[in-house]
């Protein structure tokens, strides 16, 4: 069953909540969530990431495909270059759908086989600045700023091989073992068939981790993107929305993780699981002045 979007938002903003305070200070961390941390990585460290996503059920407007998507590969390096400055690269390196059902399409695909298409994943480069740190009673702020950029063919059907800028505001509070974070922004999306046409659309997410012990975090979120728009939004520029619930655990020096993901809009996911491994080492010194 699906929601309106503003709708599943509320609903399940209640549930993460109650998820999040029942009784039970996080590292900085990323996955298996997608709204971006405040906190920065130390100087000359480096992060790797790399998970897999298994969805069921989305709807792609652009191309009229429907099916269950899955992620191979979805990978993620996060430079510390300075005491409130990091580097970040992420994306995708193959999608796959099964398509079960194939309607009207506003583009011309191309697709390599009858019942499926893969293709690599768009790319985003972006750079976190810490700007404020946390306080006793004010949270840490910081702002993010990203391009997506245009690696997926459009013909292939899982994309819209077009640049799009993002920028938020993050925001985050330590309260114990409870850590919470919240990321507002807007997302600059071009519109792949309409000429000189964007869509500005609001980005959000709100997330927050708790410490069960040093080695196991339970973790959630709501994290996705709201047409602003009176009307409906350009093709491949539609609303998109997910709830992600999990854990972390830390294992044989790595961070492990595994969430479900429950889709909250019609061109979301309905539902799905993810789960990935972390691994941080001292890669370089950064220059001092």
């Amino acid at each position: 069953m699906r929601f309106s979007n503003a709708d599943s938002v509320i609903k399940w903003g209640f549930v993460l909540c109650a998820f999040l305070i029942s009784p039970m200070g996080v590292q900085a961390q990323q996955r298996p969530l997608l709204t971006e941390e405040v906190d920065i990585i130390r100087p000359g460290t480096i992060r790797l990431e790399v998970g897999f996503e298994f969805l069921q059920d989305q709807q792609f407007a652009l191309s009229g495909l429907r099916g269950d998507p899955t992620a191979i590969g979805v990978v993620g390096v996060t430079m510390g270059l300075a005491p409130n400055v990091e580097f970040q690269i992420q994306g995708t390196v193959q999608n796959f759908l099964s398509i079960d059902q194939r309607g009207p399409s506003a583009i011309p695909l191309d697709l390599p086989r009858a019942n499926s298409t893969n293709d690599v994943g768009d790319f985003t480069l972006s750079a976190k600045f810490l700007l404020r740190r946390e306080s006793e009673r004010v949270p840490a702020i910081g702002f993010r700023l990203g391009v997506q950029l245009p690696n997926t063919d459009q013909s292939r059907g899982l994309g819209t091989n077009q640049t799009n800028f993002l920028g938020t505001i993050l925001m985050g509070k330590h309260l114990g073992r409870l850590n919470l974070w919240g990321n507002i922004g807007l997302g600059i999306f071009s519109a792949p068939v309409e000429p000189f046409a964007q869509n500005d659309m609001l980005l959000y997410g709100l997330a927050g981790a708790y410490r069960l012990t040093d080695q196991l975090h339970l973790v959630g979120e709501i994290n996705g993107r709201a047409n602003t728009r009176s009307g409906p939004a350009p093709l491949g520029t539609e609303s998109q929305g997910q709830v992600r619930l999990g854990v972390r655990l830390r294992a044989g020096g790595l961070w492990w993780d595994v969430a479900g993901i429950k889709g909250l809009t019609e061109h979301s996911p309905d539902s799905g699981v993810t789960f990935g491994v972390r691994y941080e080492f001292r890669a370089f010194h950064p220059v001092d002045r």
